[in-house]
């Protein structure tokens, strides 16, 4: 047993993301229930993601949309633009 299955609450901090990520989407594709699937998925769900993660981002930097530009990996216009889009105060 590895230690992100040793069913200590402690341990489920260690998981990758993307274990979080596939559970929510095979919890999503559950909950559709035989309905056909939405299209244009991969936009849907960068826009679920990418809101929350700019919010959290931010929010860790104080504010300082530079230092969550570097965070990010992207440039401080591309994440002015980005905060625009979703009507994220920066």
């Amino acid at each position: 047993m590895s230690s992100t299955d040793s069913g200590d609450p402690a341990s489920e901090q260690t998981k990758p993301l993307r274990q979080y990520v596939a559970a929510s989407l095979d919890q999503y594709f559950a909950s559709l229930n035989g309905s056909e699937p939405p299209r244009d998925l991969y936009q849907m769900i960068l826009a679920e993601v990418e809101k929350p993660l700019l919010e959290r981002v931010l929010n860790h930097a104080n504010g300082n949309q530079s230092r969550a530009a570097e965070m990010l990996g992207i440039n401080r216009a591309t994440l002015r633009k980005k905060l625009r889009q979703y009507a994220l105060n920066g």
